[in-house]
């Protein structure tokens, strides 16, 4: 078993070889809060969380670090605008994006640090990179010298000769206007903390550098976050990491976007889907199906038939595991290891719509071996159906979903009441060998997305695709 994935570094999909044997140990590029999370957000913190569960399977111990930007130039503007204190804002939006990690079901986790809270650790490594050479201070300000780092550049391939560093950078006394910021010196009303080179604030980059170092330390295996990372965020961490000596990490991995008319999901465009929001029309499960079954390094463009699609897709798999339970008179438990197949597609740079793929056939199967009475067979694909589902963090069963079964116990009810009142009128209809309107209750139920099955003890209906 080799699990194996693409290296942004390396533009190319590499065997996964861990630092140490059976363990790995993963940075994400976690939320910037000063706002709440729309989907596009989350859906980075869906697909790390699935390759955590994936290298968890296969027996790894999984060391995972999700950090927490709660200082930068946009909270600062959120606060001035709002006239509310910076921290207040951070703290609600950071609450905010836990219950929206944890509503869609992604594992807490192993450290999630603030960047407020590391000050002396990048106070450190500003000395440490003003010491070698690599920064200076100017006007209060500490910036990294860029033509100081030989390597710079080359996770994003570029040129430094056409580098411009995103608008915002243009602090007092810079050497170079390639050269990013550090530290930046102290404003009116903004806040502030001491350091050898007066008061300021972290500049956005070296939060992430000096948080790695403290809880991976000076090399660690995967780092990941979203396509719009990799500059300038994530190759100004590496800039700073190893010219502060560390080797930092062995690979990169980006997740792509969540688009709306071919742009980015974001705030700055006026087209963001807040969780919050999201979460009171579709069941959460059902958004995670969406959000985390297309390929990582895919884009999603989001549509409310692209969700209805994935709805009934995951109300068919629903639908196979409540009438194999109802055949088996009992819960069947997930088999203890997942069919060959899945785990190849899994160990193939997670590989997830091939995974599923499976997957639907497996429930293919199942449902065709209850249609021929072979209840063995049928709950022998629940088992293995189970054991995929788990892996993807989408086991209805897991009682990490009870509120969902709950909820979808209520909703099947009331249904289940309304459509059984148009079946005994079709069973009137077909009792008077009136078959026209039978067929025609039939027709019109079946338009609304529901199948009809003739059975011996009467008819049933089931959700079908849309």
């Amino acid at each position: 078993m080799t699990i194996r994935l693409y290296d942004t570094g390396a533009r190319q999909i590499r065997d996964f070889v861990p630092l140490t044997p059976g363990c790995v140990s993963i940075y994400l590029c976690g939320a910037t809060v000063q706002a709440a999370p729309h989907i596009g957000h989350i859906r980075s913190g869906l697909n790390f969380d699935i390759m955590r569960r994936w290298f968890d399977y296969r027996g790894y111990d999984v060391t995972f670090v999700r950090n927490v930007t709660d200082i930068d130039d946009k909270i600062i503007a959120k606060s001035a605008e709002q006239g509310r204190p910076w921290w207040a804002i951070g703290y609600e939006n950071e609450r905010a994006f836990n219950t929206g990690y944890d509503v869609l079901g992604c594992l807490p986790p192993t450290y999630e640090p603030r960047a407020t809270g590391h000050i002396t650790e990048m106070i450190e490594m500003m000395r440490g990179l003003i010491e070698r050479g690599h920064a200076y201070e100017a006007e209060g300000n500490v910036y990294f010298d860029v033509r100081s780092f030989p390597g710079y550049l080359q996770l994003s391939n570029q040129d430094l000769d056409d580098l411009r560093q995103p608008s915002g950078d243009a602090e007092a006394g810079k050497r170079d206007s390639r050269d990013f910021a550090l530290w930046k010196a102290v404003k009116p009303g903004e806040p502030s903390w001491e350091t050898p080179w007066g008061r300021g604030r972290p500049g956005w980059h070296l939060e992430c550098s000096a948080m790695a170092h403290k809880y991976l330390g000076t090399v660690f295996d995967i780092h990941g976050g979203g396509l719009d990372l990799i500059f300038p965020h994530h190759e100004n961490e590496i800039a700073q990491a190893k010219a502060y000596g560390d080797e930092f990490a062995k690979y990169w991995v980006h997740n792509a976007w969540v688009t709306m008319s071919g742009e980015k999901m974001s705030k700055s465009l006026g087209n963001s889907v807040l969780v919050s929001e999201m979460v009171k029309q579709w069941r959460p499960i059902v958004l995670r199906y969406y959000l985390g079954t297309p390929h990582y390094r895919s884009m999603i463009e989001y549509s409310e038939e692209a969700l209805r699609e994935a709805e009934s897709a995951f109300a068919r798999i629903e639908g196979f595991i409540q009438r194999v339970t109802e055949k088996a008179g009992k819960t069947v438990a997930p088999a203890d290891e997942v069919p060959p197949a899945f785990a190849e597609a899994m160990d193939d740079d997670l590989g997830v719509p091939g995974a599923l793929a499976i997957l639907h056939t497996t429930v293919r199967q199942g449902n065709s071996a209850l249609a021929a009475d072979d209840k063995e067979a049928a709950v022998a694909r629940l088992a293995e159906v189970r054991a995929m589902l788990g892996v993807l963090g989408l086991d209805p069963l897991d009682p990490r979903w009870a509120g969902e079964a709950d909820r979808g116990e209520d909703l099947h009810g009331v249904v289940d009441s309304l459509v059984r009142l148009v079946l005994e009128q079709r069973e009137a209809a077909r009792g008077r060998k009136d078959w026209g309107t039978a067929d025609a209750i039939r027709d019109q139920l079946q338009q609304t997305g529901l199948v009809i099955e003739d059975g011996p003890s009467g008819p049933r209906w089931t959700l079908g695709p849309r």
